[in-house]
C-alpha cells in the first residue's frame, strides 16, 4: 500500500491494482487535461487536473462503500477501479469538447467500454478477474452500487465542488461531504441520505448553485469557450483535425493544431493564446428574453449571420451563446426521514426553492470584438426582441 499527498483529501491509499492502473496511458493522459478547460483565463489557480479530480472520486467511493457491510470486496474493487477510471473518455480542455465527441462518436466521455476492453488496463482487469461490463455499468451508474459514482448525489459531485473552489479561490464550494458520505446508505435497494445528512445535502445544493454563475458559467469562461468551440469547427470542416481522434488527444495537442491553423480558426486561437477576447454585447436572461429563445439553439449560425448583416460586419465576428435550460437532478435525491423514503426538494425548504432560483443564473450571451459591440448589441436586441434596456459594459471589462 502506497500513499499519494492530495490538498483536498489529504493522503489517499493506493493498493496494487489502482497503482497499476494510474500507470496506464489513458490515466496518465489525464494529468493533461485541465478540469475547467479555459477557466483559467478567469481564476489563474484552475489549473487542476482531471487526474487529480479522479484519485479524489476514488477517495471518496472507497470511504463511502467501507461503511456499508453488505458490499463484496469484489464489488469494492469493482466500484473503486470505476470511480478511477470514470474521466478517461473525456476529450481534451474537458467539456469544451464534449459535444464534438458525442456528436462524431454518437458516444458521452461515461462511453468508455472500448477503452477497458484493450491494452494495459484490460490486461490488469483481467489479472484481477473484474469485469469491464460491470465497471461500464458503474461508471454511467446502471447499478444500484454505481450510484454512489453517478446519481443525484454522488462523490464525484463532492470532489469536482470542493477542488474547483479550492483551485479557483473562490469560497463557494464549500460542502461538508465527510458528513454527506457519513449519512449516505442502501434503503430497499436505493441510495439515499439518512436524516442526518440534510443539512449536508443542502450545502452540496447551495454549493452548486453559487458556483454556476461564479465558475462554471462565468461570462469570460462562456466567452472564451464558445471562441474554442467555433475554431473547432471550422478545423473539422477544414478536416485539419479528425473529429473521431478528438478524444485520444491532450490538452497541448488540441491547442497546437488550433494555433497552427490558418484563417477565422488560427485567428481564434492566437485570440484565446493572447487573451485578446471577443466581449459582451449582449448579456441577458430569460426574464428579458423569455424561455422561448431555446429554440434557437438549433440555429445559431443562422441568426449569427442574420445579426451581422444588420450591424453591417462579417458573421465571423458575431458569435452566440445559448446554455440548456438549468437542470437539477440533486431534487430528485432521496432522503430517508422517519422510516420513509422522499425526495430531497420535499425534505428541505432551501433546496425546494433552489429550483426557481437556478433559473436566474441562466444568461444568454451574444459576443463580438469591442470594437463592434454597440453595432451588435442593437442588433442582438432588436433580434431576440429583448424586452428592456440592458447595461452597457465596459469595454476595460474582464
Amino acid at each position: 500500500m502506497k500513499v499519494v499527498r492530495d490538498p483536498i483529501h489529504g493522503y489517499i491509499e493506493l493498493d496494487e491494482l489502482t497503482l497499476s492502473l494510474i500507470d496506464t496511458p489513458p490515466m496518465q493522459r489525464l494529468r493533461r487535461i485541465r478540469q475547467l478547460g479555459l477557466s483559467n483565463l478567469v481564476y489563474p489557480g484552475a489549473n487542476h487536473t482531471r487526474f487529480e479530480h479522479s484519485l479524489g472520486v476514488m477517495h471518496l467511493a472507497t470511504t463511502l462503500t467501507r461503511q456499508i457491510d453488505s458490499v463484496s470486496q469484489q464489488e469494492k474493487d469493482e466500484l473503486r477501479v470505476a470511480a478511477l477510471l470514470h474521466d478517461i473518455g473525456h476529450g481534451p480542455l474537458s467539456h469544451v469538447t464534449e459535444s464534438f465527441i458525442t456528436q462524431y462518436t454518437r458516444q458521452k466521455h461515461e462511453d468508455v467500454l472500448h477503452l477497458l476492453r484493450k491494452g494495459e488496463i484490460a490486461e490488469i482487469l483481467d489479472k484481477h478477474g473484474l469485469s469491464p461490463m460491470t465497471i461500464q455499468k458503474h461508471i454511467k451508474g446502471e447499478t444500484d452500487l454505481g450510484k454512489i459514482l453517478s446519481s443525484e448525489i454522488d462523490v464525484d459531485r463532492m470532489d469536482y465542488l470542493v477542488r474547483d473552489s479550492h483551485y479557483t479561490g473562490v469560497a463557494f464550494g464549500l460542502v461538508d461531504h465527510v458528513r454527506l458520505i457519513h449519512e449516505m446508505q442502501f434503503y430497499e435497494d436505493k441510495l439515499v441520505v439518512g436524516s442526518g445528512g440534510v443539512k449536508a445535502a443542502e450545502s452540496l445544493l447551495v454549493s452548486r448553485f453559487l458556483m454556476h454563475p461564479s465558475v462554471y458559467y462565468h461570462h469570460v469562461s462562456r466567452i472564451a469557450e464558445t471562441m474554442c468551440i467555433r475554431a473547432i469547427e471550422e478545423l473539422i470542416k477544414n478536416n485539419a483535425i479528425k473529429p473521431t481522434e478528438l478524444r485520444q488527444m491532450d490538452d497541448a495537442h488540441l491547442l497546437h493544431i488550433m494555433r497552427s491553423g490558418d484563417g477565422y480558426a488560427g485567428n481564434l486561437a492566437r485570440r484565446l493564446e493572447e487573451r485578446r477576447l471577443y466581449k459582451r454585447a449582449l448579456y441577458v436572461g430569460f426574464e428579458e428574453v423569455t424561455e422561448g429563445v431555446l429554440k434557437h439553439r438549433c440555429n445559431i449560425r443562422r441568426i449569427e449571420t442574420e445579426i451581422a448583416a444588420m450591424a453591417g460586419i462579417d458573421p465571423t465576428d458575431v458569435l452566440i451563446d445559448i446554455p440548456r435550460s438549468p437542470e437539477i437532478p440533486e431534487l430528485k435525491a432521496l432522503v430517508k426521514l422517519n422510516g420513509r423514503m422522499v425526495r430531497l426538494d420535499e425534505a428541505s425548504y432551501v433546496v425546494a426553492t433552489l429550483e426557481k432560483a437556478h433559473w436566474d443564473n441562466w444568461k444568454m450571451g451574444v459576443y463580438t470584438p469591442k470594437e463592434f459591440r454597440e453595432e451588435v448589441g442593437k442588433a442582438a436586441r432588436e433580434f431576440f426582441e429583448v424586452k428592456r434596456t440592458t447595461k452597457q459594459f465596459r469595454l476595460t471589462e474582464l
